[in-house]
């Protein structure tokens, strides 16, 4: 038995905490023993001191067992456990993809993803803007699609790694979101509780990701590998771009409708390609499926060009309630906005930068995200053949297509969008997609 405040008391002295002291304080946040100003105390204390790799390990491991923990042994499953996780960003529809992807490779994905919030786009808003899909069922449910399709995409449920809602809960109003051991935590524990045997993280860097700053986007990347690896499940990091919109289109019923493009090959973006087939190799490489980077490449590529992943996410779009035909006629689910109309730029001449959360609260603005958390969304609306850096901007060529609600939606974004980008006379340099790939091998040495 301790004593809350001593514990909060020595991690407010750099002192290092024990496993079980930690996991005596995480039992505390999950049954409501421990009040909001000790949550409150104990989240303001780590964010100055931090914590060392074993009590990271610790405390990620105590907020997945705080709750549900999913276990796939009964299943009988021929192939592994493999999730891919994002820090997000703006036209990020890569999980729409790379789960049936992976499961078209013989791969097995439990995908917990979460909404919006701020700038960036969350997958489970994309989800809902198909007509009949559920993103919220059953642990049953979510195994059984997993088992039948391959791949299920839906929200977390109040028995995953509850401890964790209530201590995001509260970093959120305590200025502790930054800290890199509580996002470390934040985020596997929700993916540890799904019974993975291999994780693949997409962290992004640029103006329009969460962490701004390149080094604390490396940083995160380490804490992330060397936490799961030291909870037993094999993981590695990619550090992609968000320095411009990452699809060509960014709001929720345009992104399921590019995805599906994506998937049938009427159409891939170029930067969105590339994100998607790196993250897709490394899946299939940690995970085990693949033995080197040439079969990933030969194996991902046989399931899109056959169909395979195609047929993967339609039939992950019946099994969860959604029509048998979305890919087929995706117009006749998916709403369309009342006004679709291109907004140019103030001069002609090269996009050299892109404000890009500037770009994700143009969508907010227009009603495809939120202000706040109960806020009700217009999946409709968005923005579409958004121009990637290095285009030559004119009266030909917009900056974008807004699809809005009324006109003075569109007229209230205009100038907004105009502000968000820079307009020079030279091309600007090209930008990687892919920065780094993080590994433990990378961590330890």
């Amino acid at each position: 038995m301790f004593l809350i405040q001593e514990i909060i008391r020595q991690k407010r002295d750099g002192q290092v905490l024990t496993d079980e002291q930690i996991c005596f304080f995480v039992n505390g946040i999950s049954d409501n023993t421990i009040s909001d100003g000790q949550v409150a105390a104990f989240a303001m204390a780590t964010y100055f001191h931090g914590m060392n790799i074993n009590e990271r390990i610790a405390l990620t491991g105590a907020m997945r067992d705080s709750g549900d923990v999913l276990d796939w042994k009964n299943l009988d499953l021929n192939g592994p456990i493999v999730d891919k996780h994002s820090t997000g960003g703006v036209g990020d529809l890569v999980s729409l993809v790379l789960g049936p992807i992976i499961a078209a490779c013989g791969g097995y994905v439990p995908m917990i993803s979460g909404r919006g919030l701020g700038h960036t786009g969350g997958t489970l808003d994309k989800l809902d803007a198909i007509k009949g899909y559920q993103t919220q069922v059953s642990n049953e449910k979510f195994r059984q699609v997993v088992k039948d399709v391959g791949v299920a995409i839906i929200g977390q449920s109040a028995n995953l790694a509850p401890a964790d809602k209530r201590l995001y809960a509260t970093r959120d109003v305590t200025a502790t979101v930054e800290s890199l051991d509580l996002i470390t935590a934040s985020i596997l524990s929700k993916k540890l509780a799904c019974g993975l045997d291999a994780l693949v993280m997409d962290v992004k860097a640029g103006n329009g990701a969460v962490m701004k700053d390149y080094q604390n986007s490396v940083a995160l990347a380490k804490s992330i590998v060397e936490v799961a690896n030291g909870a037993g499940v094999k993981t590695s990091c990619l550090i992609t771009d968000m320095s411009q919109v990452l699809a060509n289109s960014a709001g929720n019923a345009l992104e399921v409708k590019e995805a599906i493009l994506f998937l049938t090959g009427e159409y891939r973006s170029p930067k969105l390609t590339k994100v998607i087939y790196a993250l897709a190799d490394e899946m299939l490489i940690v995970s085990g499926l693949a033995a080197n980077q040439s079969q990933a490449e030969k194996m991902r590529t046989v399931s899109l060009n056959s169909g395979a992943a195609a047929e993967k996410f339609a039939k992950m779009i019946t099994q969860l309630g959604g029509p048998t035909d979305l890919l087929e006629k995706p117009n006749k689910y998916l709403p369309q906005a009342n006004i679709i109309k291109p907004i140019y730029a103030k001069q002609s001449g090269f996009l050299t930068a892109m404000d890009t959360r500037a770009m994700g609260m143009a969508v907010v603005s227009l009603g495809g995200g939120r202000s706040h958390i109960n806020d009700k969304l217009d999946y409709s609306v968005g923005l579409n053949q958004i121009a990637s850096l290095g285009m030559k901007l004119d009266q030909a060529t917009p900056i974008c297509y807004v699809h809005a609600s009324n006109e003075n939606a569109f007229q209230l974004i205009e100038n907004q969008l105009q502000n968000a980008i820079v307009v020079g006379e030279d091309m600007a340099k090209e930008i990687p997609s892919i920065y780094q790939s993080i590994s433990l091998q990378d961590v330890i040495h």
